[in-house]
């Protein structure tokens, strides 16, 4: 019996082509020429300057865009007609930026002509794994329908696949986007998402999908100094910023934190500092009969900080 086909509705069949004055784009001669049409530089500075850090992989991404911006260029002279594999595979602690990069590859994709949409559509097992026969199927071609046309980023991607229980539907999951990857990577790209160690040995268990991945991006830790810009450019953002004294004893705060379980980078920054507006606004709270300046709403002083219990319990 043939294999059944797996051809999700909505893609694209030819080459692709840029939404935005194809034919501009189609005429260019030039990087410069294919940069100025796509405005695609514009992503890249958004990428460099939105990010503290992460160097290797923010020049990983520009290599990606060159190899795009010049194979635009070889399709307009006739040179080539199948778009490049650009599946990819994010490895890395969480908090440590995967998905704001892969929002950002959506929209370098999209600009350059690769995807119709440039959206990213992150999902996990349970959006793809049903719980009973027939399930499966259904359910990852609906999650593919809604990401054609630009990123599929599937986290923790290795919980797809169960070896331990033999009555598992994830290895149906697994056979629906490796169809998909291969028969319309024109339309569709695939970022698999997860702890490195644990994407190693599901990649030696599905090698179909190892074979499939073009580009491996490995996201390191942050160090302290990064997470302390981290911290500023949150605090910037929602009006808040440190008192005297404050800053220090939040990098006191992370060179504890960032050594205990479950610490997560950016996203536990983000919560300390939520944390420390709580309790910054319990603080206010209880001087009712005190007019607050714009100065008392937006400080954060080292109280604000001090109550969190790592310091209350140095030896954790």
């Amino acid at each position: 019996m043939n294999a059944p086909d797996y051809h999700i509705p909505g893609s694209a069949a030819v080459a692709p082509a840029a939404d935005a004055g194809p034919d501009e784009m189609a005429s260019a001669r030039t990087v410069n020429e294919v940069l100025a049409q796509s405005q695609v530089e514009s992503v890249l500075d958004e990428l460099e300057r939105d990010l503290v850090g992460l160097a290797p992989i923010k020049q990983r991404i520009r290599d990606i865009a060159a190899l795009l911006v010049i194979d635009k260029l070889r399709i307009n002279l006739g040179l080539a007609a199948e778009a490049p594999s650009l599946h990819m595979c994010f490895t890395g602690n969480p908090g440590t930026g995967k998905t704001t990069v892969a929002l950002r590859m959506a929209e370098i994709l999209h600009r350059l002509g690769y995807v119709r949409k440039g959206h990213l559509v992150a999902v996990t097992r349970d959006d793809l794994v049903g719980q009973y026969i027939g399930h499966t199927a259904p359910k990852t071609r609906e999650v593919l329908k809604k990401a054609m046309g630009g990123v599929l980023f599937i986290d923790e991607a290795y919980y797809l696949y169960r070896p331990e229980n033999e009555r598992d539907y994830g290895q149906e999951a697994i056979e629906i986007l490796l169809q998909v990857m291969e028969n319309q990577r024109d339309d569709l790209v695939v970022i698999l998402a997860g702890y490195k160690d644990r994407m190693d040995t599901f990649f030696k268990s599905n090698p179909g999908l190892s074979s499939r991945i073009a580009h491996h991006l490995d996201f390191p830790d942050y160090a302290v100094d990064e997470l302390s810009q981290i911290a500023q450019r949150m605090l910037t953002q929602q009006h808040y910023h440190f008192g005297d004294g404050a800053e220090d004893v939040f990098r006191d705060y992370l060179e504890r934190r960032i050594g205990q379980p479950h610490f997560a980078n950016a996203r536990s920054v983000r919560n300390a500092l939520d944390r420390a507006r709580l309790r910054q606004a319990s603080r206010l709270f209880s001087e009712r009969d005190r007019v607050l300046d714009k100065a008392d709403l937006t400080t954060l002083v080292p109280a604000d900080l001090l109550a969190s219990r790592v310091f209350q319990n140095p030896s954790s």
